[in-house]
């Protein structure tokens, strides 16, 4: 395939980032993976990241060096605050702040010196923990912004925000991912992995992983701690 557009796709290395980089390669995007050590618990996700990096074929891949544990607010930033076993009512704690904006907003400066055509992003807004940036009305609000702040945009080009995981279930991603040839055992998605990248299994995202594959009638590679 002829790749005449690019796109700057955000790599956590989980099931979801995994996927959402596959259908943009699938979409015929040149890709440019982009990835972050902001002080984040573990470093089981960024080496998962890397994996990934190099199993499916980027353009380039950057790590950006970020310290939002410095301002703390969440358990995946901040060692003092446990991660909930349970489910929990309203926004957990596993929230990070501004986040997704943040990211977005490094994916789009990449993007303008790339002079890309898009961005892709992972967010998911069925099966999740009910995060405030993984919802269609951030994606909307951000693609407006990302317009009206760049050159491209006022020159006249559209940088488009492709969210296309957005309305899918877990299970659906799941089986996207497969249709696509992803091996998810490369995959970290757990809030508190091990040092070998072995999930947890009780947290909210091992959960909703965990039930994912399970509805979507295939094996779970996960590798589990017990």
């Amino acid at each position: 395939m002829t790749m005449t557009k690019s796109a700057v796709v955000l790599l956590s290395g989980g099931l979801d980032s995994t996927t959402c980089l596959a259908l943009a390669q699938e979409a015929g995007y040149r890709c440019y993976g982009l990835s972050f050590d902001y002080g984040q618990r573990h470093r089981s996700e960024l080496v998962a990241a890397a994996r990934v990096a190099m199993t499916l074929p980027l353009a380039d891949y950057q790590v950006i060096k970020l310290d939002m544990s410095g301002i703390g607010g969440s358990a995946l930033t901040d060692m003092n605050m446990a991660v909930p076993e349970t489910e929990t009512p309203g926004i957990p704690v596993t929230y990070v702040p501004a986040r997704n904006t943040v990211f977005l907003s490094y994916a789009l400066a990449w993007a303008e010196v790339l002079n890309a055509d898009a961005i892709y992003i992972g967010v998911n807004a069925m099966d999740y923990s009910g995060y405030p940036d993984c919802r269609p009305a951030f994606i909307d609000a951000f693609q407006v912004m990302a317009n009206l702040a760049t050159r491209a945009g006022v020159e006249g080009k559209e940088l488009k925000i492709e969210a296309p995981l957005l309305n899918l279930t877990k299970a659906q991603i799941i089986e996207a991912g497969l249709r696509a040839g992803i091996d998810y055992s490369l995959t970290v998605s757990c809030y508190q992995a091990d040092s070998e990248g072995r999930a947890c299994g009780v947290c909210d995202s091992c959960r909703f992983r965990r039930k994912g594959f399970l509805e979507a009638g295939v094996s779970d590679p996960t590798h589990y701690q017990q």
